[in-house]
């Protein structure tokens, strides 16, 4: 049988650097890859730790590109970052600007808090009950 598994997704931004300093210097993703690929495109990929995808930074070029920034998902949570200390995280994220749409909740599968980012993506922030 193969092995499988979802290791990128697209993330649309306006702006590379914007971008990074957010998804980096803000929620403190690794910076796996950023090389210029030519004619003001690059490829830029973050990722969380080692483990699950990273986002490719995609800097969008058209109009119908641009339109999406902020709405890929239709208004629904379209990213999960999880954790392994909530509170401290939530903490720092908090210190450092993240805008939380909610206060923190306790649910069957873990502690769970939605976030918007640089955006306007929603993402849930959780730490697993397991």
């Amino acid at each position: 049988m193969a092995t499988r598994s979802l290791f990128q997704v697209t993330l649309v931004v306006d702006d590379y650097d914007r971008a990074k300093a957010y998804y980096c210097g803000v929620l403190g993703l690794d910076c796996v890859e950023d090389t210029p690929q030519g004619e003001d495109k690059r490829w830029v990929v973050v990722k969380p730790g080692k483990d699950g995808a990273a986002l490719v930074l995609a800097k969008a070029s058209t109009d119908m590109q641009k339109s999406a920034i902020g709405g890929q998902t239709g208004g629904r949570v379209g990213f999960f970052l999880s954790t392994d200390d909530f509170s401290r995280d939530h903490k720092t994220f908090l210190e450092r600007g993240v805008k939380f749409l909610e206060e923190p909740r306790v649910m069957p599968y873990g502690t769970v808090a939605v976030f918007e980012d640089l955006y306007g993506n929603t993402w849930d922030f959780i730490q697993s009950a397991n």
